[in-house]
């Protein structure tokens, strides 16, 4: 009999050993399983960033040329009256072209000319313009000026136009590379850091172009989508989570909030272009349009967001502040939404930063066309940094390529930075009950 029961423990006991065997195993694999995945999100991260960092740093300097220009009186200001507006009109890109004959006095032929002109940037005769008019003393002299050099010529030094291409196959000439290696023999090329690409507005020229005006842009666009969505959406989920009674009205709008978070966004695009274009006429291409349509995106976010964190407030914090006489307004306002503020916040700012990093709606609205002057206000024509992202990634210029890169660079250090404040007001302000 003994010996019947020692067999049936033995028996349980290599069933029970067997089945922690394969339990252990079980979580064995699905560790590995999620170490692998966290792997390979990772790896896939960092070949995103690698990949555009390659494609993209070199934006951050800009090849300069140095040549002594001389500003002369008979091109700059014949009357010699020093009028703005006449200093404003004159023939500064002739300035320019007369200093790069003097510097290759062996150019001759009008074909020979119009490639070395092509060394330095169009736009340079611009900068001369805006230093006549805040020195006009500086007409009648020559000068030491660092001119900023043509996008070909900046490719072909930062190795993005190969010299063993052959020469119909490139933009860059034989002869205007021979000009730039003498040029860089004599110490007058330098690649400083670009400055132009954080203080200018967009440009056809690839060299002058700039996302400072993107970057106002968006700040406005963010600016009008966080004044509409916060409130409204702090208020709507207190309203839902606080004082509305369960009704079929009130599951209806909590279907339909959850379902708006889920709607494709170029919706709300297409929803922009029918109410606030065709039907309110407002500005088209301007951040007050594009906030109004990324706060209707932001708002469900927002709502949910908030509806979660007043939902984690233990209900004794209620019970406490009515026991001691709050009203149903106090204790929501005084106790609950204070404690339920950090996740609202967090949130709100993972909004933003969806928000931030939106191109349909925006496209939908006329935010793709072309905008050279920085907004100075909601109203004014405005790109944002994705739809300037967009913009010259379809430029057939190889210079806007890297300045694709360097644009979505800058427009991931601010994803990122806001969902580090994000993580980090979640850290400090959370309390765990």
């Amino acid at each position: 009999m003994s010996s019947s029961n020692e067999m049936m423990v033995n028996s349980t006991t290599q069933k029970i050993r067997a089945g922690l065997k394969k339990r252990y195993a079980a979580e064995r694999r699905f560790q590995f399983y999620g170490i692998a995945g966290i792997s390979i999100a990772i790896a896939a991260l960092v070949i995103l960033f690698v990949s555009i960092g390659s494609k993209g740093y070199t934006a951050f300097v800009q090849t300069h040329i140095k040549l002594e220009v001389f500003f002369d009186p008979s091109k700059v200001d014949p009357t010699g009256e020093r009028k703005t507006d006449v200093l404003s009109r004159a023939d500064y890109a002739g300035v320019v072209k007369a200093s790069l004959r003097a510097r290759f006095p062996e150019v001759k032929s009008r074909k020979d000319k119009r490639r070395l002109y092509g060394l330095i940037s169009s736009g340079a005769g611009f900068d001369l313009r805006d230093m006549v008019i805040e020195d006009p003393s500086i007409i009648g002299t020559k000068q030491a000026l660092w001119l900023v050099a043509s996008d070909d010529v900046d490719m072909l030094l930062k190795g993005h136009i190969s010299r063993d291409t052959e020469e119909d196959a490139r933009p860059i000439k034989n002869n205007q590379i021979a000009w730039t290696d003498q040029l860089i023999a004599d110490g007058a090329v330098e690649t400083p850091f670009n400055k132009r690409l954080f203080t200018a507005g967009d440009s056809r020229e690839p060299e002058l172009a700039g996302i400072w005006g993107a970057i106002v842009g968006s700040f406005y666009t963010m600016l009008v989508t966080l004044t509409l969505s916060f409130p409204l959406g702090v208020a709507a989920a207190i309203y839902l989570e606080e004082f509305a009674h369960k009704s079929k009205l009130a599951t209806l709008i909590e279907v339909n909030i959850n379902n708006l978070a889920a709607v494709p966004s170029i919706v709300f695009g297409l929803l922009g272009l029918a109410v606030f274009l065709n039907f309110f006429h407002m500005p088209r291409s301007a951040p007050i349009v594009g906030g109004v349509v990324l706060a209707l995106m932001t708002f469900p976010t927002i709502i949910i967001a908030g509806r979660a964190a007043m939902k984690s407030v233990p209900p004794s914090i209620r019970e406490a502040a009515a026991g001691l006489g709050a009203s149903r307004t106090q204790v929501v306002f005084h106790h609950v939404l204070p404690l339920a503020m950090p996740g609202i916040l967090t949130g709100t700012i993972i909004g933003m930063a969806r928000a931030l990093g939106e191109t349909a709606p925006l496209l939908m609205i006329g935010m793709v066309a072309f905008i050279v002057d920085v907004p100075d206000g909601v109203t004014d024509p405005a790109s944002v940094l994705p739809v300037q992202v967009y913009l010259w990634a379809d430029a057939p210029e190889r210079a806007f390529v890297e300045r694709t890169s360097a644009t979505t660079m800058v427009l991931l250090g601010f994803l990122v930075t806001m969902n580090a404040v994000a993580v980090m007001l979640r850290k400090k302000f959370e309390r765990r009950w």
